[in-house]
């Protein structure tokens, strides 16, 4: 069980495609005290991996301090950063607070573009500092990239500079129009283009020996499975069954995509809402509609539920718009 809590909406960055419309710090955002009783909550809703993501979660000056509280309780800290901010200094004190790894963004092996994607001039030469400041100190890092349509023709690319970097693993993440991604869905790819992405991912995994995983594609499950690729990945979209997103203030979501508060956990104990909340056992239950409803592949994929929300009106249970597939009998 994975869980992600976006830890300040600070941020030196102001991406293009940030769910979380982050830039500066948030009211009323947890305060370490309040961070360190949500850990214990989601140790004690049986959660294992931590993830420490913003906004820029290194922004957050006790970060280190709530890593050695997340240790202590049993939780696995990994991060989702734009890398600019570390320093071996600071992969240094992360990894002897017990931080088990760090994933950084890098969308271009073209310095221009990830620049102007993430618009921070200087942005790719930092989050590649950073990547071999982690390297320099032990820490395990990973790639992780946004596709689009402008960069889908550098997925094996950024791949094997990943494996020349001595990343352990390659993360690639299809964009879901919420936040501020809503201005550029125009860029998002389509149903065949996504399907051929994902293709060319799970062959590239047969000819690296890193991990490479698509996340907000959960049709990789069906299509690793259709080609005999090994993963070790059994689940496509985890929303509301062994994942979900907190934000600054502690407000619960089922995903960083689907924008619908379950609980505010300065009200209601963490663990609480994750049993009881009507949404997340609403998800839980697989009675989706239209094709993925009646696709064998529902309960190893799932279709991503924040796609099928913004595409049909709030409905997350509904079909998601970009699968090929559908249960339609192996027919496309």
């Amino acid at each position: 069980m994975i869980i992600s809590w976006n830890t300040t909406n600070a941020c030196n960055m102001y991406c293009e495609h940030c769910y979380r419309d982050a830039g500066c710090k948030a009211d009323e955002e947890l305060n370490t005290s309040e961070a360190k009783t949500l850990l214990d909550q989601i140790a004690k809703a049986g959660f294992k991996i931590m993830i420490f993501s913003g906004g820029e979660p290194l922004l957050r000056p006790d970060i280190v301090e709530l890593v050695a509280h997340a240790t202590h309780v049993g939780l696995r800290s990994v991060f989702g950063t734009n890398g600019t901010l570390l320093t071996e200094q600071l992969a240094q004190k992360l990894k002897d607070a017990g931080a088990m790894g760090m994933g950084i963004s890098l969308d271009s092996m073209n310095k221009e573009k990830h620049d102007k994607f993430r618009r921070f001039p200087g942005g790719w030469d930092g989050a590649v500092r950073g990547m071999r400041n982690c390297r320099k100190v032990g820490l395990p890092f990973q790639i992780h990239t946004t596709i689009m349509d402008w960069n889908q023709h550098e997925i094996e690319a950024i791949t094997d500079f990943a494996v020349a970097e001595g990343a352990v693993a390659h993360h690639f993440f299809f964009l879901v129009p919420t936040g501020r991604a809503k201005t550029i869905e125009v860029e998002s790819l389509r149903a065949r283009s996504y399907e051929d992405v994902l293709t060319r991912i799970m062959k590239k995994q047969q000819e690296v020996d890193i991990e490479l995983k698509p996340t907000c594609a959960p049709q990789f499950v069906r299509i690793a499975a259709q080609m005999g690729v090994k993963t070790r990945f059994r689940r496509g979209c985890l929303a509301g069954n062994s994942y979900c997103i907190i934000s600054p203030r502690g407000k619960v979501q089922p995903c960083a995509y689907l924008n619908m508060e379950l609980g505010d956990v300065r009200k209601t104990p963490f663990d609480e809402i994750w049993k009881n909340s009507p949404v997340l056992n609403k998800l839980r239950t697989f009675n989706f509609k239209g094709g993925c409803g009646k696709c064998e592949y529902k309960k190893s994929c799932g279709g991503c539920r924040a796609r099928a929300a913004y595409y049909h009106d709030g409905d997350y249970m509904a079909e998601e718009p970009w699968c090929l597939y559908h249960g339609r009998e192996g027919q496309y």
